[in-house]
Protein backbone atom coordinates (compact mmCIF):
# COMPACT_ATOMS: atom_id res chain seq x y z
CA UNK A 1 0.00 0.00 0.00
CA UNK A 2 1.09 3.65 -1.24
CA UNK A 3 0.50 5.97 1.54
CA UNK A 4 0.07 9.95 0.99
CA UNK A 5 0.17 12.62 3.76
CA UNK A 6 -1.45 16.07 3.17
CA UNK A 7 -3.16 18.70 5.11
CA UNK A 8 -0.19 20.36 7.36
CA UNK A 9 0.59 23.84 7.45
CA UNK A 10 1.43 26.82 9.60
CA UNK A 11 -1.31 27.42 12.40
CA UNK A 12 -1.76 29.71 14.97
CA UNK A 13 -1.87 28.39 18.78
CA UNK A 14 -5.44 27.48 19.74
CA UNK A 15 -6.19 26.30 15.73
CA UNK A 16 -7.08 23.73 14.44
CA UNK A 17 -5.69 21.27 11.49
CA UNK A 18 -7.42 18.17 9.75
CA UNK A 19 -4.86 16.00 8.32
CA UNK A 20 -5.57 13.16 5.82
CA UNK A 21 -3.64 9.95 3.99
CA UNK A 22 -4.70 8.38 1.29
CA UNK A 23 -3.88 5.05 0.49
CA UNK A 24 -4.08 3.67 -2.38
CA UNK A 25 -4.69 -0.38 -3.00
CA UNK A 26 -7.88 -2.26 -2.94
CA UNK A 27 -7.09 -3.54 0.20
CA UNK A 28 -7.33 -0.45 2.52
CA UNK A 29 -9.66 -1.78 5.03
CA UNK A 30 -7.63 -4.72 5.67
CA UNK A 31 -4.76 -1.99 7.64
CA UNK A 32 -4.77 -1.16 10.98
CA UNK A 33 -3.72 2.57 10.89
CA UNK A 34 -1.66 5.31 12.83
CA UNK A 35 -0.17 8.61 13.06
CA UNK A 36 3.24 9.55 14.63
CA UNK A 37 5.11 12.85 14.74
CA UNK A 38 8.64 13.25 14.63
CA UNK A 39 10.81 16.28 16.70
CA UNK A 40 13.89 17.13 15.16
CA UNK A 41 16.31 14.55 16.12
CA UNK A 42 14.06 12.70 17.90
CA UNK A 43 12.23 9.22 17.60
CA UNK A 44 9.14 9.14 16.22
CA UNK A 45 6.09 9.94 18.43
CA UNK A 46 3.17 7.93 18.35
CA UNK A 47 -0.18 10.04 18.14
CA UNK A 48 -3.11 7.94 16.84
CA UNK A 49 -3.77 4.86 15.81
CA UNK A 50 -6.90 3.22 14.67
CA UNK A 51 -8.15 -0.57 13.36
CA UNK A 52 -9.71 -1.81 10.05
CA UNK A 53 -13.33 -0.88 11.33
CA UNK A 54 -12.91 2.43 13.12
CA UNK A 55 -13.78 1.06 16.22
CA UNK A 56 -11.06 0.97 18.34
CA UNK A 57 -9.13 4.45 18.69
CA UNK A 58 -5.94 4.93 21.01
CA UNK A 59 -4.32 7.82 21.48
CA UNK A 60 -1.11 9.36 22.80
CA UNK A 61 -1.38 11.03 25.95
CA UNK A 62 -0.39 14.17 24.95
CA UNK A 63 -2.93 14.60 22.32
CA UNK A 64 -5.88 12.80 24.17
CA UNK A 65 -9.05 14.95 24.15
CA UNK A 66 -7.42 17.04 21.87
CA UNK A 67 -6.75 14.91 18.24
CA UNK A 68 -9.30 12.93 16.86
CA UNK A 69 -8.56 9.91 14.25
CA UNK A 70 -10.73 8.30 12.08
CA UNK A 71 -11.19 6.82 8.86
CA UNK A 72 -13.31 6.02 5.74
CA UNK A 73 -12.56 2.80 4.28
CA UNK A 74 -14.62 3.87 1.22
CA UNK A 75 -12.38 6.87 0.30
CA UNK A 76 -9.11 4.86 1.63
CA UNK A 77 -8.64 7.39 3.85
CA UNK A 78 -7.31 7.81 7.06
CA UNK A 79 -7.74 11.60 9.07
CA UNK A 80 -6.40 13.33 12.03
CA UNK A 81 -8.23 16.04 13.25
CA UNK A 82 -5.91 18.19 15.42
CA UNK A 83 -7.76 20.76 17.72
CA UNK A 84 -6.88 23.33 20.23
CA UNK A 85 -2.92 22.98 19.58
CA UNK A 86 0.29 24.09 21.21
CA UNK A 87 3.45 24.45 19.94
CA UNK A 88 5.03 21.52 21.14
CA UNK A 89 2.53 20.42 18.69
CA UNK A 90 5.38 21.61 15.84
CA UNK A 91 6.40 18.57 14.27
CA UNK A 92 6.28 16.62 11.03
CA UNK A 93 3.44 14.43 11.14
CA UNK A 94 3.28 10.30 9.39
CA UNK A 95 0.57 8.52 8.36
CA UNK A 96 1.51 4.60 8.73
CA UNK A 97 -0.49 1.03 8.01
CA UNK A 98 0.10 -2.18 9.29
CA UNK A 99 -0.96 -5.67 8.51
CA UNK A 100 -3.50 -7.64 10.66
CA UNK A 101 -6.32 -5.00 10.98
CA UNK A 102 -5.42 -3.37 14.67
CA UNK A 103 -3.85 -0.42 15.41
CA UNK A 104 -0.75 -0.57 17.49
CA UNK A 105 1.52 2.61 19.59
CA UNK A 106 4.90 1.28 17.97
CA UNK A 107 6.06 2.32 15.08
CA UNK A 108 8.23 -0.70 14.56
CA UNK A 109 5.13 -2.47 14.03
CA UNK A 110 4.14 -0.38 11.05
CA UNK A 111 5.41 -1.59 7.54
CA UNK A 112 4.41 1.34 5.20
CA UNK A 113 4.67 5.40 5.72
CA UNK A 114 3.48 8.18 3.90
CA UNK A 115 5.65 10.79 3.48
CA UNK A 116 5.52 12.98 6.03
CA UNK A 117 3.68 16.64 6.47
CA UNK A 118 4.67 19.36 8.47
CA UNK A 119 2.32 21.19 10.87
CA UNK A 120 4.07 24.41 12.63
CA UNK A 121 2.15 26.07 15.00
CA UNK A 122 2.73 29.73 16.42
CA UNK A 123 2.66 31.13 19.73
Amino acid sequence: VQLQAFGGGLVQAGGSLRLSCAASGRTFSSYGMGWFRQFPGKEREFVAAINWSGADTYYGDTVKGRFTISRDNAKNTVYLQMNSLKPQDTAVYYCAARNGGSGSRYYSNYAYWGQGTQVTVSS
